[in-house]
Parts: structure tokens; sequence; C-alpha cells
């Protein structure tokens, strides 16, 4: 089994570690599962619906990635007893808003989704092909994100002129909890954007379908399309990599845990793999959100704070419940309300992805056109951007490494 890397010393553990009961990681877990779920869901809407799914679809796939990741987390942190917490790939839900409709339709996206869990499996039980994701420069990487988000973090502002009356409270609210409380700022933004539908729904009289709030799955069965592999599953695959596991590991590691790569690895491309046909798209480990439950406000014990994140994995379960409901909620809304939440909680990560593209000077040309290639949106033989994307700047980066090489 493996262990927490630096355990607490009992004579010398503080008094608060022995004498704090389960509400601290439990409330830790349900605030995790809460930041979690309401930060990103509407960008995982928007990636279902892009590429060819139903509203009843989109709401099936939320539901599936909920519900294996939450299993995934109880699994995990209760075999190693430590807070390990997984996620949705946001990442790869931006990436699939960005790609749009493919050939095969929705059915090929589920392959591609299932291609994606078993790459991340090869991944755990095969040290090679997680050596060349590694391999993959950051700035290109990086870059390739960057370009997949932009257009998502544009919406905000287009919405204003769609929807003003219900998205410019929302930016507002968002704005002043970026100042004064960041870690609620796309949560209290959530709210508002609900209650200014709420409203508008009511106003404008417009008709809920009771019957499709009920969580439902719909499963279909994935096809195997070579551009679909091409256009979605490894750019899915290398973006929830390089976002998300390899990312989520260090934040662990900055806590003192080591998550076990392989354990971790199949049980995230296993649950890929059995989400795909209900329409979920990928799970991984969760890198910003792993913080809430491994930090020392889950619990002053490092070996306790497991308790925050299997909370946390019981939470994700009932969160599916609602799935449909909000799907329900979202598609009589107004125009734009969506998009705005989905690019508000994406901007941190569209910056941390320019500053990751940019960083290096020597490399900076490949990555502005690896970014550009991105957030053109324009595909090739029915392949979408994020690969041609990633292409591109690879071959801009060897060409100007060897002419520098060259004249060195």
């Amino acid at each position: 089994m493996t262990k927490v890397s630096a355990p607490t010393d009992p004579d010398t553990e503080p008094r608060e570690a022995i004498t704090a009961g389960l509400a601290q990681p439990l409330g830790a877990g349900v605030v995790t599962a809460l930041v979690g779920f309401t930060s990103s869901f509407a960008v995982v809407l928007s990636g279902l619906t892009a590429v060819g799914a139903t509203a009843a679809q989109a709401a099936s796939g939320l539901l599936a990635v909920c519900v294996t990741q939450g299993i995934g987390i109880i699994l995990l942190s209760y075999r190693y007893r430590m807070p390990i917490t997984l996620a949705w790939s946001t990442p790869g839900a931006a990436l699939l808003a960005s790609t749009g409709a493919i050939a095969g339709g929705w059915r090929a996206a589920l392959g591609a989704f299932a291609l994606t869990g078993v790459l991340i499996l090869i991944t755990g039980l095969w040290q090679r092909l997680g050596n060349l994701i590694a391999a993959i420069p950051v700035e290109i990487a990086q870059a390739m994100l960057a370009g997949v988000l932009l257009p998502l973090c544009l919406a905000p502002v287009r919405a204003v002129a769609t929807s003003p009356a219900v998205v410019v409270p929302v930016i507002v609210v968002w704005l002043v909890l970026q100042r004064f409380a960041k870690r609620w700022a796309v949560i209290a933004a959530f709210g508002v954007a609900a209650v200014g539908a709420g409203v508008s729904i009511v106003a404008e009289h417009r008709d809920l379908d009771l019957a499709a709030m009920a969580p439902t799955v719909e499963l279909a069965l994935p096809q195997w399309n070579w551009q679909a592999m091409i256009g979605i599953a490894i750019p899915l695959y290398i973006v929830t990599m390089a976002s998300q596991n390899i990312p989520g590991t260090a934040v662990m590691r900055s806590f003192g845990y080591r998550v076990p790569w392989r354990a971790a690895m199949t049980v995230t491309g296993v649950g890929t793999i059995l989400g795909a046909p209900a329409g979920g798209h990928a799970i991984n480990l969760a890198a910003i959100s792993a913080a809430l439950s491994a930090a020392p406000a889950a619990h002053p014990d490092p070996k306790r704070r497991w308790i925050a994140a299997c909370t946390a994995g019981v939470a994700y379960v009932l969160l599916a419940l609602g799935s449909a409901a909000l799907v329900t909620l979202v598609a009589a809304a107004p125009e734009g309300t969506l998009e705005t939440v989905a690019g508000l909680a994406l901007l941190a990560t569209l910056a941390t992805a320019l500053a990751g593209a940019l960083r290096a000077e020597e490399h900076r040309e490949a990555g502005v056109i690896t970014f550009l290639v991105a957030a053109s949106g324009v595909g090739f033989l029915g392949i979408g951007a994020a690969f041609w994307a990633l292409i591109g700047g690879l071959i801009v980066r060897w060409a100007l490494r060897t002419r520098a090489t060259a004249t060195g």
C-alpha cells in the first residue's frame, strides 16, 4: 500500500489533529465536489453538445463522468488512504467545444472517448507511452490548449450583446468575488446565472419539460471513425495528460502525497472506457480542486484527509442525479447564459496556458503558430484544428531549432 511520504509523528502531532472530528473532512469533501461540479459543468455540456449530443445525451454524459469519477475517487482514496480526487477533463471538454461536429456524428465521438480511455489505461501499464507524452514540449501543449480555450473565453463578451440583462450581473458578481473570495467566484456566477435564467423563464412564460429532469442514461454503440480517432481522441488524450494528470500528481506531491500512478491511470482509463457509451468524455486526476481535499484545511492530520476525498466521491455520485435537471434549465435559459459561465470558468486556465506557451523565448514562434491554428477552428480532411495545431507547432519548432543549430 502506498503511504504518505511525510507522515506526522504522533508524539508531536498538533492537538487540533487529535481533537478534530469527522465534520472537518466531511465538509471539505462536500466543498470539493461542489466546487469541481459547479465551476465547469457548463464546459462539459458545451463540449458534448458541440460534437453532436442531444440535450438528453449531454445530460447522460454529465451523469456518466460524475458517477465514474465519484466511484473512482472512493476506490482510490479508500484503498490507498490518501486524498486522491478525480475530475472530468475540463480542458478536454473545451477541446470538444472547439472541434464541433465531426464525420460520423455522436457515435463517432463516443468511439473517440473510448479510445482516449484505452490510451490512458496503456499509459499506466506501459511507461514508454507516458514518456512519449512527457516529451511533447510544454509550450506546444500549452499553446494548443490556449488556442482551444480562446473561443470559449470570448463567449461572455459576445453574450453581453445578446442577453445583457442576465449576462452583465453574472460578470459583475464574478469580478467582485475574484477580488474578495476567488475560490467561490465561478460558483457565485453560476448562482446568479441560475437566478437570472429563472426570472427570464418565468417572465417569458417558457414551459419546462419536467419529465426530462429525471436522471436517465442514453447509451449508444461507439463507432470507430479514423477522423474522430485522430481529430478527437489524440488531442483529448494529450490535453488530459498534460493539463490534468501530470499537474495533478505535482499538486499531490506538494502536500506530501505520492500518487500511485499505475493504479490512478488504470482507474481513470477504465472509468473513461465504461463511461464512453453513455457520453462520458474523459476522467482524470484532479489538479486545481485536488488541493481542497489534500490541504491541511481538510484535516490537520494528513492520514485522515482521505475521508474528505471519499466524501467528495459520494457527493459526485449524488450530484449526478441533477444532471438532467441542469440541462433542462440551461436549454430554457436566455442565449449565452451557459457560454458565459463556461467562459468565466476557463479564464484562469487560459491565462496559465498562455503563460506556459510563451515562457521560452526561443520557442515563442512555434507556440504562437500552434495557438493560432488551434484558435482558428479550421480543420482539414475531417480532422479538427487541435490536431493540426499540434503537428504545425512541432514542425515549426523543429525547423527553427534546426536553423538555430546551423547558424550557431
